[in-house]
């Protein structure tokens, strides 16, 4: 990755200037290279690894002491626990609960990294398309591998709906297959595309707060009312991103 490179991504207060695309810069904080690989330390990096550590002393420090009237931290762990268990108990059923783990990893690393992007001059890693594709990828790959370890070659039926007549499988095929190598992009794009929006647009609002003076007021509180929306859009966008993984699974495990 070069010194400084124009990736997706970024808080809606970075950049320090008046153009939106500003806060979607990457900036290196430590290079580091290996042979022709460039692995420096970037503010993405960074970020990433605040939400990993967020995440962390949240559910270390939320179910420490267990206590039978819960306080903030570990009403919050509870809540949180709870709402991914239901989600994979409804979608995918009892036998999903061995894939708790991964899934509710996901959601709170996404949710996290959201809601991280929200804090002005921060940055935003889920509107890079690299690492939301990468998670994507993650997904698709073992989703996939599931698949098969877990029906063989008979995985490959998944691609011919129930019912249809033999005379439509050469048109049919072929659209299961794209749609099915297909999720790894639409699963990245949503969260990379919305969050990249979100952003853009509150620092182009938000610029009109200065420029208009004394009439920045309205400007000013549609930057809030937003600012309340891309709260409410961080933790939707987890919440889809999991569920799809979610019925990925369940498609895996259980075919049609």
């Amino acid at each position: 990755m070069a010194e400084t490179t124009t990736e997706a991504g970024g808080g809606h207060g970075g950049g320090g200037g008046h153009s939106p695309l500003e806060q979607f810069e990457i900036h290196t904080i430590a290079e580091f290279k290996l042979g022709g690989l460039d692995l420096s330390f970037t503010n993405a990096s960074l970020m990433m690894v605040i939400a990993v550590l967020l995440v962390t002393t949240l559910m270390v420090f939320g179910t420490r002491r267990g206590a039978l009237v819960p306080g903030r931290l570990q009403s919050v762990s509870e809540l949180s626990y709870e709402f991914v268990a239901n989600l994979i108990r409804d979608t995918i059923g009892n036998e999903g609960r061995r894939y708790f783990p991964l899934l509710f990893t996901l959601f709170m690393f996404i949710l996290f990294g959201n809601l991280l992007g929200m804090v002005p001059y921060s940055f935003t890693f889920t509107s890079q398309i690299i690492v939301t594709f990468a998670m994507a990828i993650v997904v698709f790959a073992g989703v996939t591998v599931l698949g098969f370890m877990r029906h063989g070659v008979h995985f490959f039926s998944f691609f011919v709906p129930p019912g249809t007549p033999i005379w439509m499988w050469p048109l049919l095929i072929p659209i299961e297959v794209i749609s099915y190598l297909s999720r790894p992009i639409s699963l990245s794009v949503r969260l990379f595309a919305n969050m990249l929006a979100g952003h853009t647009l509150l620092k182009v609002i938000a610029s009109f707060v200065a420029l208009m003076g004394v009439f920045g007021v309205l400007p000013l509180a549609g930057v809030v009312a937003l600012t309340g929306l891309e709260i409410l859009i961080a933790f939707l966008q987890a919440y889809v991103f999991t569920i799809l993984t979610c019925l990925y699974i369940n498609d895996a495990l259980h075919m049609h």
